[in-house]
């Protein structure tokens, strides 16, 4: 009898502690933007904006320059020869890689870094960052890159200010577009200037304030750029899904970019 009752009370334990929820987030994060969806998300909402199609993955030979300042822009993501991460993104496929059909251009693209010169780089650059786009190893690096800079940094940081999933899209995207330097319109000089008009969740503030007012200072960095004067991918996309409290960036999603519209299921 006393062997059945400890049998019992530890399977009365054992059951009550399957009962026991875990708190999760006001923000209702799930597992946030690295769940492997969710991130396929990001891109395609990136995508949207930065190449006019949710098709990201055909995105790795894109090349062209914009106009903006920063040289040729290229890739998944948008490096630049002129802001250093396409140097270090050429740099690491090199690494892998050395008879790869970029490594040549190497010594140019530390020259142009800072410009917006082609000097060097023209006129096969081009073509031949095409043809590199053929090869797997270069798709890796640009994925690897993409993560080291831009998405690991904006997910990290959006879950160390409680942020949820739609915030740490958002924080992606300010660094995708603003870098992450000393500048006053880099990712951390818009957070700065955010938090100081709202707290942000792990400071005891509201999430949807906070990222209120994040958004009202990225609207106002990209404001400072005629490049990117152009604020649509803030206004009816990442607004449109924060107004509508999809805080977790759940399916399905509608906005527009540019005057273009997109949908994900």
């Amino acid at each position: 009898m006393r062997i059945r009752r400890s049998m019992g009370i530890l399977l009365g334990l054992i059951a009550a502690l399957a009962m026991v929820v875990v708190p999760s987030s006001a923000s209702g994060a799930g597992s946030g933007l690295d769940d492997p969806v969710k991130k396929d998300i990001a891109m395609q909402l990136v995508s949207s904006a930065e190449n006019s199609s949710l098709d990201w993955k055909a995105q790795y030979g894109y090349i062209e320059d914009i106009g903006d300042g920063r040289g040729y822009t290229a890739g998944i993501i948008g490096f630049c020869s002129g802001t250093g991460d396409m140097l270090d993104l050429v740099e690491l496929y090199t690494q892998r890689d050395p008879d790869n059909v970029l490594a040549k251009y190497l010594p140019a693209l530390r020259n142009v870094d800072g410009s917006d010169s082609h000097e060097g780089l023209d006129p096969g650059f081009q073509d031949d960052w095409r043809q590199a786009a053929q090869d797997p190893a270069f798709q890796q690096a640009q994925n690897d890159e993409r993560d080291r800079v831009y998405f690991n940094p904006a997910v990290s940081r959006g879950k160390s200010d409680g942020l949820g999933t739609l915030g740490q899209f958002i924080y992606y995207d300010a660094i995708v577009m603003h870098g992450d330097g000393d500048d006053a319109t880099s990712f951390s000089a818009i957070r700065d200037r955010a938090r100081a008009n709202a707290k942000t969740p792990a400071e005891g503030g509201g999430e949807t304030a906070y990222l209120n007012a994040f958004l009202d200072a990225r609207v106002w960095a990209m404001k400072q750029e005629e490049a990117h004067g152009d604020t649509s991918r803030v206004d009816t996309e990442q607004r449109v899904f924060l107004n509508n409290g999809n805080l977790n960036l759940d399916p399905p999603l509608d906005w527009k970019v540019y005057g273009d519209s997109y949908h994900i299921d």
